[in-house]
């Protein structure tokens, strides 16, 4: 069976990843990242997805990105604001090249376990205005993996990566979790953490939003 190395956060968009990665026929081997983020909810939503999804492992990475903070996500000086689902600009919980790191760490998984595929659930439509989100900036990724990989490099086995939401909305990727079984149940989005969701985070905002335009209940409030 051919191999995945799934980015898997624990929230929506890797959660729907992650299960079509499954529907496509791969061995999906999730990864997630202790980033020095402020809460680990969305690292216990990862936990149970992987074990539901029948993930072939699922690594928990150790990255201190708080060292140097630079987000409300990482630096705890800093508050997490309000949402605001029309904002234009970068908001503070936008962590410095955290999907650059991210993508780096999962090729140097791929090839150790000779996997030429990477799945990442970013979208550039109506997310929150992340650079690292955008289509531009995963050609250029997947164009350094290559140069920098024996696989990519050396031995004709290119590493590919699939982010298959690039140009969907939320709510068409709840759409298509709906079809493929996703447990949006067991996923989590806030950026707060808490017992429940906050409900006013740029975060939890598009989660609402997105449920509401797909017309599907969102479990994981019921």
């Amino acid at each position: 069976m051919k191999k995945a190395v799934v980015l898997l956060s624990g929230g929506l968009d890797s959660a729907v990843a992650l299960y079509l990665a499954k529907s496509q026929g791969y061995e999906t081997y999730a990864l997630s990242f202790d980033y020095g983020q402020r809460h680990n909810r969305e690292l216990i939503a990862a936990k149970a997805l992987a074990k539901e999804a029948g993930a072939a492992s699922h690594q928990v990475v150790t990255l201190k990105l708080d060292q140097w903070g630079g987000s409300s996500l990482t630096d705890p000086s800093m508050q997490v604001e309000d949402g605001d689902v029309s904002r234009k600009d970068i908001p503070v919980t936008y962590v410095p090249a955290r999907n650059m790191v991210f993508l780096s760490v999962a090729a140097s998984f791929a090839e150790a376990i000779k996997a030429q595929d990477i799945f990442i659930g970013v979208s550039q439509v109506d997310y929150s205005g992340y650079v690292d989100c955008r289509q531009e900036f995963i050609e250029a990724m997947e164009n350094a993996v290559n140069k920098g990989t024996v696989m990519g490099a050396e031995q004709n086995q290119p590493i590919r990566i699939h982010a298959p939401f690039v140009h969907k909305t939320k709510s068409e990727e709840i759409s298509l979790g709906e079809e493929l079984g996703v447990p949006f149940e067991l996923t989590w989005s806030c950026y707060r953490g808490g017992e429940k969701p906050c409900g006013t985070c740029d975060s939890c905002l598009l989660r609402a939003k997105a449920f509401k335009d797909a017309g599907v209940i969102d479990k994981a409030l019921v």
